[in-house]
């Protein structure tokens, strides 16, 4: 693993200040950026050990959406959680950092988010990763229960479960096959605590919506450059059939399973997901060891 400080920057998009840090070698010259993008309730911390795997090959960018992690301040007079919203504020941090054109990954909410900036603005990317990323069908019933029960769990949150003994481990155990270490475990658990009430139960209704399942197919359809999606075989929250099913609706769009993982392959199993990327984005295997 490569070590390096990462550079943190405050980046002003949309009135909100969006935590943003590039984790990139030191006195090196400038290499093609991998723009990392976070899924519901987690923050750019999760992606760093990725991040530091690629730094040979990358200048990586990573940031906290609105109303997530390290940007969950003075977001709640906004009533704007649209995933296409999410994803021109992406468009406005790429023109805030002069990036005309970029290596994109995002993970489950934030590879829908990828795919929406992909269909909007297809000549920034390069190239695409697409971690636990799906399409569904709509159900009223079953959607509408989602809501519900995402809006309650969202609004019982309190610190004082920091100071539960593992609560850590047992926040995380429905999203991994394989066991997290514990302060990785408390890392998640303190992002999904510092999340903005507004923006987690928006996005709840926005993500899993009758428009998302409208227009997400036709966005997978539209994915105009080489995209690698990568499913955890033992996914709770995105299933790998509903991985398969986006897969399948464009020829550029290659598709892997990692057995024995679940919603974060990249920490689950970190070298099998980081010999996929490898290999999808032609980089020699020794520039990429963790």
């Amino acid at each position: 693993m490569v070590a390096i400080a990462p550079d943190v920057q405050t980046v002003a998009i949309n009135g909100v200040d969006h935590y943003c840090e590039w984790i990139r070698q030191p006195s090196a010259p400038p290499k093609p950026v991998m723009v990392f993008v976070h899924g519901w309730g987690g923050s750019a911390r999760y992606w760093e050990s990725t991040a530091r795997a690629i730094a040979d090959q990358f200048d990586c960018l990573l940031y906290d959406q609105r109303g997530f992690g390290r940007s969950a301040q003075l977001v709640e007079n906004i009533s704007d959680y649209a995933l296409e919203t999410y994803a021109d504020e992406l468009a406005a941090l790429l023109d805030h950092f002069g990036l005309e054109r970029v290596y994109l990954n995002g993970h489950s909410v934030g590879a829908s988010i990828a795919v929406l900036f992909l269909q909007r603005q297809p000549q920034r990317v390069e190239r695409a990763i697409l971690t636990c990323s799906g399409i569904f069908d709509y159900n009223p019933f079953t959607f509408t229960a989602f809501h519900q029960v995402g809006a309650l769990v969202v609004k019982l949150r309190f610190n004082w479960f920091l100071q539960i003994p593992f609560a850590g481990r047992l926040f995380m155990s429905r999203f991994v096959a394989r066991p997290l270490d514990a302060v990785t475990n408390r890392l998640f658990l303190s992002d999904y605590l510092l999340a903005a009430e507004g923006a987690a139960i928006g996005t709840i209704y926005t993500a899993v919506s009758q428009h998302a399942a409208t227009v997400m197919p036709q966005a997978f359809r539209d994915i105009p450059v080489p995209t690698l999606l990568v499913a955890g075989a033992e996914d709770q929250i995105i299933p790998p059939k509903l991985a398969r099913r986006a897969a399948a609706l464009s020829d550029r769009i290659d598709y892997c399973e990692l057995p024995n993982t679940a919603h974060f392959p990249m920490l689950e199993d970190s070298t099998a997901y980081l010999q996929h990327l490898r290999k999808f984005l032609s980089v020699p295997a020794a520039a990429i060891d963790s």
